[in-house]
């Protein structure tokens, strides 16, 4: 049994779960199936949908169907060829308060109806939990961990170790560096559920990452009841693999059509966004006028599809290089997600640190909430750390970025370049948001010339780029800096942080020529003579 990683983008994956039933193609949804309420038959699920894992209610099966599933085994049970995986019944502790077995007890059944993928009988969390009992839950999902991992015998059945501590970050941390000592084949989130409801999603940015920070890497991650399609791709940008859900059967039987984008009520659909099976069939009204048993499952099966769709939607966007811009898209369907995408500025480094360096395609930025992309972060941070200018460099001259890329290709900045080549003192760098600086020599590497970008940028756009500029100006060691060109929309900005930073750090500071024609013959008489003076002093 292995987890094996084919393509990544952000922290997302697409990786292979063996297991002795077949393979998981990560990121994966597993339909919650419910043995004893359920629109569609899992044999559909299978054959139709071409869904090939789903999960089940491990504490249902064995209070309700104990000895027809000992005897069947979990697929037989099901009538479902492919993998099949079993939750313990923690949730059922979130929702009641307790259930009436014990962990022993649960993961022996699992064993014995053949799991595929098994949880353990944690101790979830809960929203509302005070400090002292996170802690608790904490402590006791490890003893029950420990105790199941003592039980079982059977080798091809993975293990599933949940991270408990809910929104006390401090506990979760600990929850899952000592739940990741433990052999588990797969780790999991628990008790985001509560979270999602109330639409918190920058608390469940904070736990993804948390988890993920003190989890091995080489693991799936799994975040239990996440069903919305809306968040999917967010949640595997964090890291998450797996995900399961019966929010397309809950949903449906509320009479409520999901999309990628959010949740529309059948009674106010006036036209079907959609073209999967169900939505090619029918229409709105006759979705409304028939049977409430069969309006249900063809709602279930819509809401499954669109789940799935979203899915396949993400892995082509990890293949392309192109999940953040995913992730942005969907970030503007509800304000909690913006937020939460905004919240993921805090982890930048550690998205880099574990991101792809190379792309098969470009990069699409849009505005600064594609600040924290990984793509950025790792520019900015290598320019400062292993980036060092032309030895015998003095002076630093400064010219706005064209839309021509490479920059040394455009005409404007091609003269410039050629006026300043034979005069090594003279280093050329190009004012580029949102990378900041960047060196002419290195302008075609990538991200930089691999990258379209509105114009002019957005307000807190500019302003990181002129930190990074103003960064880079006091940390390298030229004498002088010259600003040749205007830099719209913020000239006199950009002017005023330059000014200051050179005095400060002790460099000489001019602006050559504060038009938009830079490279006119003007323009670069006014730049010869900054020059010379500045060799002069």
């Amino acid at each position: 049994m292995e987890f094996e990683v084919e393509s990544k983008d952000v922290l997302g994956r697409i990786g292979k779960l063996t297991t002795k039933s077949g393979v998981v193609e990560t990121p994966h949804l597993f339909p919650v199936v419910n043995p004893l309420i359920q629109p569609i038959p899992p044999k559909e699920i299978y054959e139709r949908i071409r869904c090939k894992a789903v999960m089940t209610n491990a504490y249902l099966v064995k209070k309700n169907l104990e000895e027809e599933a000992v005897k069947r085994g979990v697929h037989g049970l099901l009538d479902f060829e492919g993998v099949v995986a079993t939750d313990s019944g923690a949730y059922q502790i979130l929702t009641y308060g307790d259930v009436e077995v014990n962990a022993s007890e649960i993961a022996i059944f699992q064993e014995q109806i053949n799991s595929d993928i098994a949880v353990i009988l944690d101790i979830p969390t809960g929203l509302r939990a005070t400090r002292e009992y996170a802690r608790w839950t904490v402590q006791e999902t490890l003893r029950r961990a420990d105790e199941t991992l003592r039980l079982i015998k059977k080798r091809d059945v993975l293990w599933v170790g949940p991270v408990q501590g809910g929104i006390h970050l401090d506990l979760l941390a600990e929850s899952a560096r000592e739940i990741g000592k433990r052999p588990f084949a797969v780790y999991a989130l628990g008790s985001p559920t509560q979270v999602m409801e109330q639409y918190m999603f920058e608390s469940l940015v904070d736990m993804i990452v948390t988890a993920k920070m003190n989890l091995p890497m080489n693991k799936p991650l799994h975040l239990f009841g996440a069903g919305h399609p809306s968040m999917f791709a967010l949640a595997v940008a964090l890291g998450c693999d797996l995900f399961d859900s019966a929010a397309y059967a809950l949903y449906a039987r509320a009479g409520r059509y999901l999309t990628e984008s959010g949740t529309l009520r059948l009674d106010e659909i006036g036209y079907l966004p959609c073209t999967c099976p169900v939505c090619a069939r029918e229409s709105p009204r006759e979705l409304r006028e028939i049977d409430s048993k069969l309006r249900e499952k063809l709602l279930a099966e819509h809401n499954l599809y669109a789940c799935m769709e979203e899915m396949k939607r993400i892995q082509q966007a990890i293949l392309e290089g192109r999940l953040w811009e995913l992730v942005e898209l969907r970030a503007h369907c509800h304000p909690t997600l913006l937020q939460a995408l905004k919240r993921v500025g805090s982890y930048s480094s550690f998205l880099e640190k574990h991101s792809p360096s190379t792309k098969r395609k470009g990069l699409f930025y849009f505005g600064h909430e594609g600040l924290p992309r990984p793509e950025i972060t790792r520019y900015r941070k290598r320019l400062f750390e292993r980036y060092k200018p032309p030895t015998k460099a003095k002076v630093l001259v400064l010219v706005p970025y064209q839309n021509d890329k490479p920059y040394h290709k455009s005409r404007p900045i091609g003269r410039i370049r050629q006026e300043v080549s034979e005069n090594r003192e003279v280093h050329l760098g190009v004012c580029a948001a949102p990378f900041g600086i960047v060196p002419i020599e290195i302008d075609d590497m990538f991200p930089i010339s691999q990258t379209t970008t509105p114009f002019p940028p957005d307000e807190k756009t500019v302003e990181s780029t002129f930190e990074s500029i103003l960064a880079y100006i006091i940390k390298n060691s030229y004498s002088s800096v010259i600003m040749h060109g205007r830099f719209e929309p913020c000239f006199d900005k950009l002017k005023g942080l330059c000014k200051k930073g050179c005095r400060e750090a002790r460099k000489k500071f001019e602006v050559s020529y504060s038009g938009t024609e830079f490279w006119k013959d003007e323009a670069i008489d006014k730049l010869r003579r900054s020059l010379r003076l500045h060799k002069a002093s």
